[in-house]
């Protein structure tokens, strides 16, 4: 094993990563596997997901992929049949796949964007829970991280009610899981980004300047920064760390001027 992937924060773990063909996914796919994790990688576009799986096979890492719509609970199912198959079972998931969808006020949304918004963060974290929890359970324990945001939870943006209240959803059911599944060493947490450098964030440098200022660090984040945040709460460094919805926004949440 090269020393990019020594044996580190989640040694011998194995992961699946939903959304991992770009952004924080992607970024989270890389850093995970640096820290020694075994990964089972998600997400519609085969062929960024075979390039990641072999760009991490090529450095010592270890990982597989699956290609699909988190919209289908069947898929969920069949990541974690990869994961016991390839690897022996289950440790952790980042559950990160999401979309904003069409920005409007909620009057003027079309039906078919707040279902099909609903679908794809909200239901697939229902999808997820549901086949990961169980193969958690036959290792003894486990750690489920979901990818939410501060926008429905600590401020309201205008035009982004959809986006909200399906992120917003996943805090309320992370609550809830982890206190249903804390008894069977199954801890389950909610992550927060703030801004973020990905394609969701659209290639407008006027934008982006504006978004930079509404956080109390002036900019926006890497994706490797909520990656490191995602493997914290992944790893035993976070062993009491359970129903948590972790903020790491850059201080967006706290900031006025």
């Amino acid at each position: 094993m090269t020393p990019e992937f020594a044996a580190t924060l989640l040694n011998g773990k194995t992961i699946i990563i939903t959304g991992a063909s770009s952004g924080i996914g992607a970024a989270a796919a890389r850093i995970f596997a640096a820290e020694g994790a075994k990964l089972v990688l998600g997400a519609r576009r085969a062929e960024l997901l075979k390039e990641i799986t072999e760009e991490i096979s090529a450095n010592g890492g270890e990982a597989a992929f699956l290609a699909g719509n988190v919209e289908d609970g069947g898929y969920a199912e069949a990541l974690v049949a990869l994961a016991e198959s390839r690897f022996g079972g289950l440790d952790g998931a980042f559950n990160n796949a999401g979309i904003v969808g069409e920005m409007g006020p909620v009057p003027d949304m079309a039906d078919s964007n707040w279902h099909k918004v609903m679908a794809v963060n909200l239901n697939s974290g229902f999808y997820a829970a549901k086949f990961q929890i169980p193969a958690m359970r036959k290792r003894g324990g486990g750690s489920i991280v979901f990818t939410s945001t501060f926008v429905g939870h600590t401020i309201g943006l205008p035009g982004m009610g959809a986006y909200a209240a399906s992120k917003a959803g996943l805090i309320g059911m992370t609550q809830v899981l982890a206190a249903e599944h804390g008894p069977e060493n199954i801890r389950v947490n909610a992550l927060l980004p703030g801004g973020t450098m990905t394609p969701m964030a659209g290639d407008d440098a006027g934008s982006h300047e504006v978004v930079r200022g509404f956080h109390a660090l002036k900019r926006m984040a890497e994706p490797s920064e909520i990656a490191n945040a995602a493997v914290f709460l992944l790893s035993d460094y976070a062993s009491f760390v359970t129903g948590s919805a972790m903020i790491a926004d850059g201080g967006n949440s706290i900031n006025k001027l």
